[in-house]
């Protein structure tokens, strides 16, 4: 018997959780956060305890309640029972938190599956930030004492379109899609008693369209069972975005001002760091990014499908922060870190400060303390390139950015390409697919692919499906 599990991706938009069972073999696809779930609960300053193992999560519903799942030394923590791992992959659709991050928790026996490119962005992710206990995708320290320990590092098999993964009873084959991160695929998981889709995340107005609708043909050949799709924007209608949309619109703004100039989007986005790059080159402007954003220029760049400038690239300038002595001392940042801090094209907001229209600044909200130091020019302007704000927190992140962008007299603008498809293009996708049984999952309003299917599954968290 084939079957499906839903514990996460149930109305609402991230934490897929997806365990498929056939036979004796367990799969999860995905094991990402809800941030949806998490917010509820918690915030920056009120967190689930690390000393508590994973408790907190367990209890708050963060993630499920299952025997041979998590790591040892996180039930032990908590005073939980531990049990060997029965769970025989993860398959890794790709980098985002709401789909990789609670990977961290897993048994380490337990292999992960993903794209090679998935891979370099967690290699990097590993390096620029802190070890937390949400933060150890691929390798981790046990706790609770982990600053001494053993580095455990995970089982990782890569991938690409074209491979054929056996695990088990279950075939599968990954088919790349256009998304906003690179390295994002669909799979074709042939089981048993019959053959699932399931879509990850996708887009049909990307830079890639052609990836997405390889995957959509791979699927309509083999006639699915069971499609388990998703459906972020099934409520949106289409309106003209693009990639190259965004490149036009914000090279105007650039190519017309002499201030200091501001680009907040999310490095993941390697379309969007492209854009970027290109417009300061083309604007004799060079692209600052931070310290923790040069470990993504040093691995993704090593993909050379990424076509990415690497850290010492010579449009790049690294900004190196004010930490602990606000001296720019070596023992104020992390080992990793040190190695940037001499480098050539490595620059103090100082230097930020007697160039400010000579760069184009890679910077989010979260970094808008460094203008402090670096003391823009009245009427810079602030490109606000990322996903409009579609919770009350990021709501209020908003308006604080707008209140920063007022003291330093800053214009706002907004420009972005989506990573989701479009209503449309999502009914269209299932329309040629005719899957025989549809699952909608990363959507809040599920029921809306009526419109294009009856054959449809309005899905209950930890309830079993059979194929």
């Amino acid at each position: 018997m084939t079957t499906l599990t839903f514990y996460g991706g149930v109305n609402e938009i991230g934490g897929n959780k997806i365990l498929l069972q056939d036979k004796d073999i367990k799969i999860f696809l995905d094991f990402g956060k809800s941030f949806s779930r998490y917010s509820k609960y918690f915030e920056d300053y009120l967190r689930p305890r690390a000393s508590n193992g994973i408790v907190d999560f367990i209890e708050m519903d963060l993630i499920p309640e299952l025997d041979g799942l998590y790591r040892h030394d996180l039930l032990e923590m908590g005073g939980m029972k531990v049990t060997a791992t029965d769970i025989d992959a993860v398959l890794l659709s790709h980098a985002h938190a709401d789909h990789a991050n609670h990977i961290s928790f897993l048994h380490e026996d337990i292999p992960l599956y993903m794209g090679e490119t998935a891979h370099l962005i967690l290699k990097a992710l590993e390096e620029r930030s802190s070890r937390d206990i949400e933060n150890e995708i691929l390798s981790f320290k046990r706790r609770p004492s982990n600053k001494n320990g053993e580095l455990l590092h995970r089982k990782v098999h890569t991938f690409r379109t074209g491979d054929k993964l056996k695990i088990g009873s279950v075939e599968v084959e990954p088919v790349h899609v256009d998304h906003s991160i690179p390295g994002a695929y669909g799979f074709v998981i042939h089981a048993s008693d019959g053959t699932i889709a399931y879509s990850g995340d996708l887009r049909l107005h990307g830079t890639r369209p052609q990836m997405t609708q390889e995957f959509v043909e791979k699927v309509k050949e083999v006639k699915p069972d069971a499609l388990i799709m998703e459906g972020t924007r099934i409520t949106d209608e289409k309106v003209s975005e693009s990639e190259e949309k965004v490149r036009s619109e914000c090279n105007e703004f650039v190519k017309k001002t002499d201030k200091f100039v501001i680009a907040d989007f999310s490095f993941k986005d390697v379309d969007r760091l492209r854009t970027f790059y290109s417009i300061a080159k083309e604007n004799n402007r060079k692209l600052v990014v931070s310290l923790k954003e040069a470990f993504y220029l040093k691995w993704l760049s090593q993909d050379p499908k990424l076509n990415i400038p690497n850290y010492d690239d010579d449009n790049i300038i690294i900004h190196i922060p004010k930490r602990g002595s606000g001296k720019y001392a070596d023992s104020d940042y992390g080992t990793r870190e040190r190695a940037f801090l001499d480098l050539s094209n490595a620059w103090t907001a100082e230097e930020i400060k007697q160039n400010q229209g000579k760069v184009v600044c890679a910077m989010t909200f979260f970094q808008f303390d460094e203008l402090i130091d670096i003391k823009p020019m009245p009427y810079s302007i602030l490109l606000y390139s990322t996903s409009e704000p579609h919770n009350e927190e990021q709501q209020f992140d908003y308006r604080r950015m707008e209140a920063w962008a007022e003291r330093f007299k800053f214009r706002i603008f907004s420009s972005h390409c989506s990573g989701h498809a479009y209503a449309e293009d999502l009914m269209t996708i299932v329309k040629e697919i005719n899957p025989k049984h549809l699952f909608p999952v990363h959507t809040e309003h599920p029921e809306m692919f009526r419109r294009v299917t009856e054959n449809i599954t309005l899905l209950e968290e930890k309830k079993t499906y059979s194929i």
